[in-house]
């Protein structure tokens, strides 16, 4: 052995791991602290991460799921339009690198503390802005069935140039927004946590010196794909199926197919989405980033532990197979707003199921995979002239077989924390006339699954109300003879609305929420209830 592989010995490995993942926490920290919006100074919809100069993720903050796992082909796509030292792209393409119009990416590229033209890494913060245009306020629209009517689309483009800021770029992403002093405000969050993160790499490169820091990488992600493959090789010949849909896009009547295969071979988790629905007219697709954020989810609770590290290690153990034609590999002009919060909520639901069924039937250990959670993250946008307010929901988690499912809690792909009432109504002309758990909503069973909540809004003016919702007519699924938890219900007064729609909603009126609950899981009895 080497003294170069001496020096990164799993304690070491461990300290540099955290380290550089304590970067992604502080990026994250300033950009709450400097965010003017609700949703991304106490909602927390955003995320940070920190990566080596050859665009290799290294370390993520404990943020958004969805974000994270398709973050690195932002910075891809960003090492591919050649950039130097000091550039700042901006970029929210589906098809470059984004997930969905809302999500702005913004990467920054670093260089050497004394060869200053050398780049040694990226820093990358996505944040999902309350309205980037498009066809309704909020930009998360009911029946959108082309990306252009979603929003403005921003290929990768240079915010700075070696330093110097492009004020025209930026002035055509505020043209065309309908709450430009609130997106500079984020925009110049965003910058914030960039920086931060920036001058802790250029920090730590210059303590320890470029090529410490280099093969402190290798180290970690070596590390990280051998205790992943490890654990993987414990499972070998696991194999599962699972079939579920999304309750429609919008515009087309009927279901839509997603399906999982699982296998575990070779210390290599294989899944396969073939049989799931083709592309459909509405905005539930999703670019294969999302899909690829699903995976690494699913892997990750898979794994069930919390001292491996979250960095590109992980990704190298998953081989995902996606049909060409497929509601999971969306191609320009499909619309996505939806697919991103929606569609990666069942993709989730079906790569867990699959693996839990491919567990049991292997009879090996599945404690650590929960039932069906609310498999929604139930979107709300409201607005009006002159403000946007956007939000999820949390809801039941599934159970599992060691404990009862938590209650009021996001669930899969979002770990975003909800808007404080205070906050929401001192920022906006709204109301909220009720937030509680909705009790009894979780399914029963050995043990039961968490609880939904139970949010009502009231407009102090007329505002745009836009529903992206899901599990308003099939249940999240229980598990080994556990119920499935209670659907999701919309209401406008006493009138039941679908699923997803648009509507024009007088002052006064109230909208109420009902989120669903997660599955139970074992079999109920006397004791349990």
């Amino acid at each position: 052995m080497t003294d170069t592989q001496n020096a990164f010995d799993p304690l070491a490995i461990t300290v540099f791991a955290q380290g550089v993942a304590m970067i992604a926490e502080e990026m994250g920290t300033r950009l709450e602290r400097a965010a003017v919006s609700p949703n991304i100074r106490e909602r927390r919809d955003a995320s940070c991460a920190v990566f080596d100069a050859a665009g290799r993720m290294i370390a993520q903050a404990a943020h958004i799921p969805v974000h994270l796992g398709a973050m690195p082909e932002s910075v891809a796509v960003v090492r591919a339009r050649t950039p130097a030292v000091g550039d700042v792209f901006l970029l929210n393409d589906p098809a470059h690198g984004g997930s969905h119009l809302p999500d702005l990416t913004m990467v920054e590229v670093i260089g050497h503390p004394v060869e200053v033209e050398r780049i040694i890494g990226y820093v990358a913060v996505r944040a999902h802005h309350a309205d980037v245009g498009g066809m309704s306020p909020g930009s998360m629209p009911f029946g959108a069935t082309e990306l252009v009517q979603e929003g403005l689309i921003i290929p990768p483009v240079r915010l700075e140039r070696a330093g110097e800021s492009q004020t025209d770029v930026l002035a055509l992403v505020l043209a065309n927004v309908r709450t430009p002093s609130e997106r500079l405000g984020d925009l110049r969050a965003q910058r914030a946590a960039c920086a931060a993160g920036r001058d802790a790499w250029r920090a730590m490169v210059a303590r320890h010196g470029d090529d410490w820091c280099n093969a402190a990488t290798d180290a970690l992600l070596d590390y990280t794909e051998r205790r992943a493959r490890a654990h993987l090789a414990s499972l070998d010949g696991v194999r599962g199926h699972c079939a579920d849909v999304l309750e429609g896009d919008g515009v087309t009547d009927g279901t839509i197919a997603v399906v999982a295969h699982v296998q575990v071979e070779n210390g290599t988790l294989f899944i396969d989405l073939t049989g799931s629905s083709g592309a459909v007219r509405g905005n539930v697709n999703a670019p294969i980033a999302v899909a690829r954020a699903a995976s690494l989810f699913a892997l990750r609770v898979l794994l069930d532990r919390d001292d491996i590290p979250v960095n590109e290690g992980l990704a190298r153990v998953i081989s995902l197979t996606v049909p060409d034609d497929c509601v999971a590999n969306a191609k320009r002009p499909s619309a996505v707003a939806a697919g991103n919060v929606e569609l990666s909520q069942r993709l989730t639901d079906v790569i867990l199921q699959a693996l839990g069924d491919g567990l049991a039937s292997a009879d090996q250990d599945a404690a650590a995979l929960p039932a069906q959670g609310q498999g929604t993250m139930n979107n709300i946008t409201i607005g009006a002239p002159g403000w946007t307010f956007y939000e999820t929901l949390g809801g039941g988690q599934g159970a599992s077989a060691r404990a009862h499912g938590p209650s009021g809690v996001h669930v899969g792909m979002s770990n975003t924390r909800n808007t404080p009432v205070e906050s929401l109504e001192w920022a906006y002309p709204l109301r909220v006339r009720e937030y509680a758990l909705r009790r009894g909503s979780g399914g029963d069973g050995a043990r039961r699954g968490g609880d939904g909540v139970v949010r009502q809004y009231e407009p102090l003016v007329p505002v745009v109300l836009t529903l992206l919702t899901e599990r308003r007519a099939v249940a999240p699924r229980g598990v080994h003879g556990g119920d499935a938890g209670r659907c999701g219900i919309n209401r406008r007064d006493n009138e039941i609305l679908p699923a997803k729609g648009r509507w024009q909603v007088s002052s006064g009126v109230r909208i109420t929420i009902e989120t669903p609950g997660g599955g139970g899981h074992g079999a109920p009895s006397q004791d349990s209830a």
